[in-house]
């Protein structure tokens, strides 16, 4: 499969979600209320994203767009 070419705020949305949740996955988090808080609403923000309203682009795209936002927060 090529590449999916993704707007550059979805993969940030993602990097975020991933960040969140890796924080929200240590032992004994900080402000678990808020960390749950902030990965429900960027969920939101990932499903109800635009670009997703094209035809086929849902199920074959999320590995892709979860790579490209892991290669993202590697370069950081």
């Amino acid at each position: 499969m090529e590449s999916a070419s993704f707007p550059h705020d979805l993969v940030e949305l993602q990097a975020a979600w991933n960040r969140t949740y890796a924080a929200l996955a240590e032992p004994c988090p900080t402000a678990n209320t808020a960390l749950r808080r902030r990965l429900l609403m960027l969920s939101t923000r990932l499903w109800w994203h635009p670009f997703w309203s094209g035809p086929g682009r849902m199920p074959p795209a999320l590995p892709e767009l979860r790579s490209q936002a892991r290669a993202l927060d590697a370069q950081r």
